[in-house]
């Protein structure tokens, strides 16, 4: 269909003469891994669940971390206008993977949009140059955002992207890491690096600080449809006796609702502790003994951070990307199970 079709002009200082725009609510575009809520806000989890789990996941669940819009188009240019509501701003996380927009074509990276002095409205345009286009636009990490127009060629045309080749998603739950800090751009959190990759949808519940296995985000967990379940809590759990406590009814809360979906246990990817990694090692090893066939362990040292952290803990890209690498055999060991 023609882009003029579901588009119109919009106030603008982009220089582009023939751009218009659409809300990315709109068909064809998709919106993956976060949802619009009736407060006039992107979700990743039901507000209302939220609310009950700690104050932190209240206020970090309507960050955008894992929201991706996707179409495809022949517009040589793509752009980007957004309405952030709150946002971090911290001195180690870049702008870019704070409160920016990632643009990819296929796997190849375009351009970034964001804001200039941390303003809640900005816009921006990423080149694309000619022929056909399967667009990924990655959401900031760290920032609420209550709307996103997408500017192209008023002639251009527009088409749904492709599914998925694994379409039931990846649910992430686990720490500031899993959400994404401190990527320097959206599209280089761990998550996505994967995506790309392995061609997955998925749903990011990291939550900074605030993830600690409360019985209310094991239910809603364990509820979700979903393919795999990865798990990494570490950093949060308050103590070696909550994430004993924790650990393994997490596991067998998830275990009970899917019986043979495949769960992988990490541990913090910035180093072990030793009677951390006993705790997840006893989940683990308690889950074969049972007969467990779909279990894996993945011990942080393995996801070696080494010159990959920007404090000691948090992952830079290159992090980030150490992580993925090491992820990628088992995660698409499960995928593939997942749909045999």
């Amino acid at each position: 269909m023609k882009f003029s079709e579901i588009a119109k002009k919009q106030e603008t200082a982009i220089c582009e003469k023939d751009i218009v725009f659409a809300n990315a609510e709109r068909d064809p575009f998709r919106v993956c891994g976060v949802y619009m809520g009736d407060d006039g806000r992107y979700h990743r989890m039901p507000y209302e669940i939220a609310e009950k789990v700690n104050d932190g996941v209240r206020k970090l669940s309507t960050n955008t971390a894992g929201g991706r819009i996707r179409f495809v188009t022949d517009s040589t240019y793509v752009a980007v206008k957004a309405k952030l509501g709150w946002y971090w701003h911290m001195y180690h996380f870049p702008a870019c993977g704070n409160y920016g927009f990632d643009v990819y074509d296929g796997k190849e990276y375009k351009g970034t949009v964001r804001p200039i002095d941390r303003p809640t409205e900005f816009e921006g345009v990423v080149n694309l140059g000619k022929g056909k286009h399967e667009i990924t636009i990655n959401m900031p990490l760290y920032s609420d955002v209550k709307e996103v127009l997408v500017g192209l060629s008023e002639d251009a045309e527009i088409s749904h992207a492709p599914l998925y080749k694994y379409e039931k998603p990846v649910v992430f739950y686990g720490s500031s890491i899993t959400q994404g800090g401190c990527a320097s751009r959206p599209g280089t959190c761990y998550q996505n690096f994967l995506c790309r990759s392995l061609d997955f949808n998925y749903i990011n519940l990291g939550f900074s600080g605030s993830a600690k296995a409360e019985d209310t985000i094991i239910d809603y967990i364990a509820g979700l449809d979903m393919s795999v379940f990865v798990y990494d809590y570490d950093h949060n759990s308050p103590s070696t006796e909550h994430y004993a406590e924790t650990h393994e009814k997490m596991f067998l809360a998830i275990r009970e609702k899917h019986p043979e979906m495949p769960i992988i246990l990490m541990s913090r990817p910035s180093g072990d502790v030793k009677a951390r990694i006993e705790i997840i090692t006893r989940t683990y090893e308690n889950a074969l003994a049972r007969g467990d066939k779909n279990v894996y362990l993945i011990k942080g040292a393995k996801l070696n951070s080494k010159g990959g952290t920007v404090d000691g803990c948090h992952p830079n890209d290159l992090g980030f990307y150490y992580m993925a690498r090491d992820l990628e055999p088992t995660l698409k060991k499960c995928l593939e199970d997942s749909v045999k």
